[in-house]
């Protein structure tokens, strides 16, 4: 039976726009709240104006962790209104590492326009990014929700996780010895960690016991794991008018992604081309990136990271199911995990 069919479960798009209905708000009252010179980046980043202060409709991103948030809520019996300041910091903690993100790898454009680096400058987009780590925090507490200290704590070991986790990725690139598993624990800490916080808080602010937002943490650990797989194919063979994003961005940049790091180390004929091309200052891929793709393709690293998305997801699903999750809201997440790892790829 579909997921939809369940206790009247909704579309993940219809789930996706109520959780966006409900956190915007919050969202928005606290952008409003930072020094003007910031505010001004952060909207633009978020996509609710232009480069001149005009309201525009632009992409905003996916929400995923917002959704993730509420959902946890509301699967371990609570409202989603209670986890509203949790969604919300998540979100602008996510906003806050993409911004330094763009800045790290030089990338032009995201969300099918500019990055905030390039038409503000990197000081402007850096430090509007620390503000938005900042107001993540204050918005955690600001309501004096019980489980607000436990949740700082919580979403404070996650970003230092993050840090950690983007300081390894930026290192593998000068470098020739990195392992499926370091690659694996780089994407645990930069990416599925946040998605594992995401879910965690969500079951915290709404009440749940040591198990179920173990349960939950463990649930978006695993699906966040899939999320950076399938993110890491994107940025190899992905659709520049889907992803917002040049089409093999990430082989030019010779990022050392999942399914590149498990091509170089495949002992294939392909995988070792691939890595002469990775040698020294890496110009060979920047010249060829097509080149590299099909390479990556042949050493087996896509189908590799096609089959650990799946595998993952199925692991997410299965630690979701153990804490007995409240119908409509585990129906809701399982469909939501799918579309996550089902992307058009």
């Amino acid at each position: 039976m579909p997921p939809e069919a369940i206790a009247g479960a909704r579309p993940v798009r219809e789930v996706v726009a109520w959780s966006r209905d409900m956190v915007q708000p919050a969202l928005r009252a606290a952008v409003d709240r930072l020094p003007a010179s910031a505010r001004r980046v952060a909207g633009y980043h978020l996509g609710w104006w232009d480069e001149h202060g005009e309201p525009t409709d632009a992409d905003g991103g996916k929400a995923i962790r917002p959704v993730l948030t509420q959902l946890a809520a509301e699967a371990v019996g609570g409202e989603a209104s209670t986890a509203v300041p949790a969604a919300a910091a998540v979100e602008l903690v996510h906003n806050f590492t993409l911004l330094h993100d763009d800045v790290l790898d030089g990338d032009p454009t995201r969300r099918h326009r500019p990055t905030a680096w390039r038409v503000f400058g990197v000081p402007d987009a850096v430090l509007a990014g620390d503000a938005m780590l900042a107001l993540a925090f204050d918005v955690l507490v600001a309501d004096g929700h019980p489980a607000a200290l436990a949740g700082v704590r919580t979403l404070n070991a996650a970003v230092l996780d993050l840090v950690d986790g983007e300081q390894a990725d930026i290192a593998f690139e000068g470098r020739h010895d990195i392992g499926v598993a370091d690659c694996v624990a780089m994407a645990e800490r930069k990416t599925a960690g946040l998605l594992a916080c995401a879910c965690a808080l969500g079951a915290m602010f709404a009440g749940g016991g040591p198990a179920e937002v173990a349960g939950l943490r463990d649930f978006g650990l695993r699906l966040g794991l899939a999320f950076q797989h399938v993110d890491d194919l994107l940025g190899i063979w992905g659709d520049e008018s889907v992803t917002g994003k040049p089409v093999h961005g990430d082989l030019r940049a010779r990022k050392k992604s999942l399914p590149v790091v498990a091509a170089l180390t495949s002992d294939t004929p392909a995988g070792r081309e691939l890595a002469v091309m990775y040698a020294g200052d890496g110009r060979p891929v920047a010249a060829d990136p097509a080149r590299a793709a099909r390479l990556v393709e042949a050493a087996g690293g896509r189908a590799w990271s096609e089959r650990q998305a799946e595998l993952l997801l199925g692991e997410a699903l299965r630690r979701l199911d153990s804490i007995k999750p409240a119908p409509r809201a585990a129906a809701e997440l399982t469909d939501l995990a799918h579309a996550i790892v089902h992307r058009d790829r």
